[in-house]
């Protein structure tokens, strides 16, 4: 069912089962991303799904619905697929997936309630940065407005979700500025846990040509751990919220729950800053 497409998924979703729902991705236009480029964008029908299912791990506690962004599909789709979960893994407790501001944004309050209480549990989210410039050079197709609208959107249906963020992102000089809009923009929304990821220059992609033309200059590695830290100082939570850059990408390593784990994390951070005698 995979064929030869790569399948992506979250390091907290290892022991999830994964059931395909599209390959490619609908959008594709990312100027970072290479994940998608040599594949076209198709949905996998609701009978290969089922068939998918009917060979599954009957006592599965969760699922993880595999593609670029899931809830492209629609409402419709998305609640027959939830339906199959239901019926052939009746166990399952939690349905996540990836999704974007722009897939979210295809559905309302009620129809993301509904979702919820019928299975999907949590999603994964690439807001990436809460400050325009970089959304527009990056090629993210929504801005901060639009990104706060939508995480809006999900808390009032009460369906929790991850944002990822990406550092380095704005480029040479700007890391402190991007983590201070990107902090702002979380700030004004609930979300379980913030996701830390590194800007990494894979080849072939809009970016990699950006940089050879000298229209885009990455940060070096002490300029990303600044940004860290200034996200760590600037972001305003009442509730808890975990804060991870465990992901392979990043060049730090912490986890802890904010607001109670601030001090400690921020400290890292400046422990790692200060041991680092070279910066590229």
């Amino acid at each position: 069912m995979y064929d030869n497409h790569a399948i992506y998924f979250p390091p907290d979703e290892l022991a999830s089962v994964l059931l395909p729902v599209t390959t490619g991705c609908w959008y594709n236009k990312c100027a970072y991303c290479s994940m998608y480029k040599d594949d076209d964008y198709s949905e996998i029908s609701l009978w290969d799904i089922e068939k998918e299912l009917l060979n599954g791990p009957p006592y599965t506690e969760k699922v993880f619905l595999t593609g670029a962004d899931p809830l492209w599909v629609g409402f419709d789709k998305l609640r027959k697929i939830l339906a199959l979960i239901r019926q052939y893994l009746p166990y399952c407790a939690c349905v996540a997936s990836y999704a974007s501001v722009r897939s979210v944004s295809k559905y309302t309050v009620e129809e993301l309630a509904l979702l919820h209480n019928e299975g999907l549990r949590l999603l994964y989210i690439g807001f990436e940065t809460g400050r325009d410039e970089a959304l527009r050079v990056m090629r993210k197709g929504h801005t901060a407005v639009q990104a706060v609208e939508q995480a809006r959107k999900l808390n009032a249906a009460r369906l929790p979700f991850n944002t990822i963020v990406m550092y380095g992102i704005a480029g040479e000089g700007n890391g402190e500025a991007n983590a201070a809009a990107t902090a702002d923009m979380i700030n004004q929304f609930k979300t379980n846990r913030v996701i830390t990821m590194n800007l990494t220059i894979f080849y072939g992609t809009e970016l990699s040509k950006m940089v050879e033309r000298g229209e885009f200059v990455p940060p070096n590695s002490k300029e990303r751990l600044v940004e860290i830290r200034t996200l760590l100082e600037k972001l305003e939570t009442t509730e808890r919220m975990i804060f991870d850059t465990t992901h392979p990408t990043n060049i730090i390593k912490i986890k802890g729950t904010l607001p109670e784990d601030r001090v400690r994390l921020i400290r890292e951070v400046e422990r790692y800053i200060s041991k680092r005698m070279v910066f590229v």
